[in-house]
């Protein structure tokens, strides 16, 4: 058997990528203390970068859900201008990509299988190989998740995919919402997020292995039927902790007040389903 030489540029891009962060991290010495800027995981600054998700909807297996994922470009944008983290916060309209489709419960007549439908969600692809081997993002010297978002308010959920031994684990989160139709940013703590398989919470439930994620999106899985709008501009990992919150017109949350809603969290995703039950679930 012979070598294949490889020769696709997007190889040694992402191999020079890697080999250049991973450079920084040392002559920086992270490893020695907290990262104190954000490390951008998700940008949706360029026209190609919804291309870099994939679409997972209901629709797949005979469902009629539809949902897409389209690039918005900023208000006062050239398409050559790329904003930096802080930059886009303080933006009033950043370039993003705007989730969007309708819901519906209707089960396909062929399919007896499935009993329940409704569901739309995005999540990144597998960012490839390199010359250290497979890309994944290491985001254990941060403590929180941030998103740049604009909602209408429906129930979305933040899914972290990593490399476990079980590949259909997910690390959920309910997407914190404070101000509908209007552009805030969210930030939840990493140890909020709850193991969960097909929906339904897992036990025991262990630590999100941070070092090795596959994969960062969001999902719908409220069952309403009806139309569905999520603009999101970034998503990314950082150290500084939500602004406190002084009145109900303030939309930060402090940390406290977050762990305490992650709690809650239990009561949105299914309970484990008592054995000698199972449901087949369209997604």
């Amino acid at each position: 058997m012979f070598a294949t030489p490889i020769r696709q540029a997007g190889f040694w891009r992402r191999s020079l990528d890697e080999l250049r962060r991973q450079a920084t991290i040392a002559v920086r010495m992270e490893g020695l203390h907290d990262p104190q800027k954000p490390y951008p995981l998700v940008r949706f600054n360029q026209s190609s970068s919804p291309s870099q998700c994939k679409i997972i909807c209901d629709s797949d297996m005979g469902g009629f859900s539809k949902a897409a994922l389209t690039y918005v470009p900023s208000q006062n944008e050239s398409n050559t201008v790329v904003l930096s983290v802080e930059e886009t916060e303080k933006s009033t309209q950043p370039a993003h990509a705007l989730f969007h489709g309708a819901i519906s419960t209707e089960l396909p007549p062929d399919r007896l299988d499935i009993q329940r439908s409704g569901y739309a969600a995005w999540r990144t692809r597998d960012r490839g190989l390199s010359l250290f081997g497979r890309l994944l993002w290491d985001i254990d010297s941060y403590g929180y998740l941030a998103l740049r978002i604009k909602s209408d308010g429906r129930k979305y959920f933040v899914n972290i995919q990593t490399e476990s031994i079980v590949p259909t684990d997910l690390h959920q989160h309910l997407l914190p919402c404070y101000s509908p139709g209007e552009w805030e940013t969210v930030t939840i703590p990493f140890s909020a997020f709850v193991r969960t398989n097909y929906g339904m919470v897992v036990e025991p439930q262990k630590e999100m292995l941070r070092q090795k994620i596959r994969s960062f999106g969001i999902g719908l899985t409220d069952r309403l039927p009806g139309p569905f709008e999520l603009s999101i501009a970034d998503i990314y990992a950082t150290n500084r902790p939500p602004a406190r919150r002084v009145g109900k017109e303030e939309s930060g949350f402090i940390l406290e007040e977050q762990e305490e809603e992650a709690k809650g969290m239990l009561d949105e995703v299914d309970a484990p389903r008592k054995k000698g039950e199972p449901e087949r679930i369209l997604i």
